[in-house]
């Protein structure tokens, strides 16, 4: 989640350095050497969505907004990485997916948006 202060694009590269690289167990030297990384790849998303999304945490005095943000890796950048789980998540892989997947909340929408942007597949 963007903290108070913090922007969407910060947050994007900060989540996926805690979550699915374990950034927060790396060496100073280790944690400059991603950020640049991340910098670079990070550099070119394609906004997806932006706004509220159906949640099923939302109240009627609260409610969930979000950002969706493309980033296609032609280059196979992010084959470099070694995912390793950190923070709160519990596993991280690469997976292929179809639309027989479940996923959360209206998350489904986002990834047919990026299928129709990068002329991909989905069925």
């Amino acid at each position: 989640m963007v903290e108070v202060g913090d922007s969407v694009s910060r947050t994007l590269k900060k989540e996926f350095g805690e979550e699915a690289l374990n950034s927060l167990e790396m060496d100073k030297a280790a944690k400059i050497e991603l950020k640049k990384k991340l910098d670079e790849l990070f550099k070119h998303g394609t906004t997806l969505y932006k706004g509220y999304v159906d949640d099923p945490r939302n109240t009627d005095n609260a409610w969930m907004e979000t950002v969706a943000v493309n980033f296609h890796d032609s280059s196979n950048s992010f084959d470099s990485f070694k995912l390793h789980h950190g923070d709160d998540a519990g596993a991280v892989s690469w997976i292929d997916i179809d639309s027989s997947i479940k996923l959360y909340a209206n998350h489904a929408a986002f990834i047919e948006a990026a299928v129709s942007v990068n002329g991909a597949h989905w069925n």
